[in-house]
C-alpha cells in the first residue's frame, strides 16, 4: 500500500502539476503543442498579446478570439485532478480520526515519530508506520482539495532535491571564491573560480569536465568576477589582473578557453557582473565607483568590440527623466545582472537591498524588495536569473536563502534555505538551478524547483 501511494505521489508530481505554479492543475488548458497549464497561469504568462511562447517548448502560440479561455480544456487532466481531490478529502477525514497514536504530520511535533525518509524525491518527512498516506503527499493534495491558495500556496517551504560538490582548495573540483556561474544550452556548468584564476566546467550531475585558465595575453591572467554565455555559445568573463585590480577586462573565450576578444574596463576595484543580450549581441557589465560609504552604480552596455552603446541606471540626464523615474532608487552596488527572454535588464543592488528592472533600451520599469527577512524582503541580494516562465530568482545572501518572485516582483516562494552563504545563480535550459556557496566554497544543483 505504501509503495502504491509513493508511486501515486510521483505520478501526481510529474503529470498533474502545472509547470508554471508547480501545483495541481486548476482549469487545465491545453496548447497546440499538447503541453497543459492552469488557465490563470496561462493568462498571467500570455498577458494581453495575441501570441506567446509555450513555457516548456517555446513554440509560438496564437490565442483564439476568446483569449486563454478559448483554448481547449484538458478534460482528462481535470478529471484526474478532481478524483485526486476527492480521494484526498476522504484520506484527510480518515487521518483526522484519533485511531492511532503512531504517526503525526509535521505540524504536530509533540507526538513521537521514527526516522526521516525522503518522499516525492525532494521532501523529507517523518516515517509513519501506520499512516494511511505519506505526510508530504497528504500536504500537497490536501492543499489542492481544500482550496488553500492555488497560486503558490504550498510552495513557500519547498525544498528541491540537490547535488552538492566542491570545497575549499585549488585542486580540480575545488574552489577559492566561486563568484559566478553560467550554464550552456548543452548543460555544461561554468563556474568562475576567482582566486584560482580559472573557469571550471562540470556536468549537471556535478561531474568535473575540464578547466579553462582565464588568460588575457601571454601568461597574464585575470581573477574572474563573473561569467555569462554569449549568443554563439562562447563565454564572456569579467575580472581583474590581481588582488590590487590594476587592470580590469571583459574577455570573450571559446568554451575550450581560447581568447577571442577583449576590451579594457575602467579601474574601479569593485567586483562586477556580466550578462549578454543575445538578441542584440550586447554585453552588459555592472560597474560601481566611489568608496565604501558613497558607492554609486550603473550598467554599461557594450558591443563585442568594446564600443559603449549606453549607460543604464546612472545619472539622470534631464528633469523629465527624473520625474518619470520618481519611483526609482539610484543604484549603489549592482554586482549581478541578467537579461530575461523579453530583453529586460534585471540588476540586484546589494546596498539598496532591491532589484532594479529596466527595459531592453535602458528605461526604468520598476524595482522590488526592501531590507529585511520577511517574505519579499532582501538582505544583501546577489546572484539573479530568470526561469523559462519569466519568474525571477534572487540570491538573498544576508538571509542565507534563494527566493523566487514572479515577473512583476511579487514574492512566490523560498527555493533554498539551507545554503551557508549563497552567491551566484544560473538556470539551466533543462530546468535545474545552479547556486554557488561562498561560505562552504561549494556548488549545488537543484532539481525540479
Amino acid at each position: 500500500m505504501a509503495a502504491a501511494l509513493l508511486s501515486l505521489g510521483t505520478h501526481f508530481k510529474e503529470e498533474l502539476s502545472c509547470s508554471i505554479c508547480l501545483e495541481l492543475f486548476t482549469r487545465p488548458k491545453m496548447l497546440p503543442c499538447q503541453h497543459t497549464f492552469c488557465q490563470d497561469c496561462l493568462q498571467d504568462h500570455a498577458g494581453r498579446g495575441g501570441t506567446f511562447q509555450c513555457p516548456i517548448c517555446r513554440r509560438q502560440v496564437r490565442l483564439p478570439p476568446l483569449g486563454v479561455a478559448g483554448l481547449p480544456d484538458n478534460l482528462m487532466a481535470a478529471n484526474m485532478c478532481e478524483r485526486l481531490k476527492q480521494q484526498t478529502t476522504m484520506m484527510a477525514e480518515t487521518r483526522e480520526q484519533p485511531k492511532s497514536d503512531n504517526w503525526c504530520c509535521s505540524s504536530h511535533p509533540s507526538k513521537p515519530t521514527d526516522t526521516a525518509v525522503p518522499v516525492l524525491g525532494h521532501v523529507t518527512v517523518q516515517s509513519l508506520p501506520s499512516a494511511p498516506i505519506p505526510a508530504a503527499l497528504y500536504t500537497s493534495l490536501h492543499g489542492a482539495a481544500s482550496g488553500t491558495g492555488h497560486h503558490h500556496g504550498n510552495q513557500r517551504e519547498h525544498q528541491p532535491q540537490k547535488v552538492t560538490f566542491g570545497g575549499w582548495g585549488s585542486e580540480t573540483g575545488q574552489f577559492m571564491n566561486p563568484l559566478g556561474v553560467a550554464v550552456s544550452d548543452e548543460g555544461e556548468i561554468f563556474v568562475a573560480d576567482g582566486r584560482n584564476q580559472r573557469i571550471q566546467v562540470f556536468t549537471l550531475q556535478g561531474t568535473f569536465i575540464r578547466l579553462l585558465e582565464t588568460v588575457v595575453s601571454g601568461e597574464e591572467k585575470i581573477s574572474p568576477d563573473d561569467v555569462a554565455m554569449g549568443g554563439e555559445g562562447n563565454l564572456w568573463v569579467v575580472g581583474s589582473t590581481d588582488d590590487s585590480a590594476d587592470f580590469e577586462f571583459a574577455v570573450q573565450y571559446t568554451k575550450q578557453g581560447r581568447v577571442l576578444s577583449k576590451f579594457d574596463l575602467q579601474k574601479t576595484r569593485w567586483v562586477r557582473g556580466v550578462a549578454v543580450d543575445t538578441r542584440r549581441n550586447h554585453i552588459l557589465i555592472t560597474q560601481t565607483t566611489g568608496d565604501w560609504h558613497n558607492r554609486k552604480g550603473e550598467v554599461l552596455v557594450f558591443r563585442p568590440d568594446g564600443t559603449l552603446v549606453r549607460t543604464v541606471g546612472g545619472k539622470r540626464k534631464s528633469l523629465l527623466v527624473s520625474l518619470l523615474s520618481s519611483r526609482q532608487q539610484g543604484m549603489k552596488f549592482p554586482q549581478y545582472i541578467t537579461v530575461d527572454r523579453q530583453g529586460n535588464i534585471l540588476v540586484s543592488d546589494q546596498d539598496n537591498n532591491c532589484v532594479h528592472v529596466y527595459s531592453e533600451d535602458g528605461q526604468f520599469l520598476f524595482q522590488f524588495g526592501s531590507e529585511g527577512s520577511c517574505e519579499g524582503q532582501l538582505n544583501n541580494p546577489r546572484g539573479i536569473c530568470t526561469d523559462r516562465a519569466g519568474n525571477i530568482i534572487v540570491v538573498d545572501r544576508g538571509n542565507s536563502r534563494v527566493e523566487m518572485f514572479d515577473k512583476t516582483g511579487k514574492f512566490l516562494k523560498h527555493i533554498a534555505t539551507d545554503i551557508n552563504r549563497p552567491l551566484a545563480v544560473a538556470m539551466a535550459t533543462q530546468g535545474q538551478l545552479v547556486i554557488t556557496d561562498y561560505g562552504d566554497q561549494k556548488v549545488s544543483i537543484f532539481q525540479n524547483i
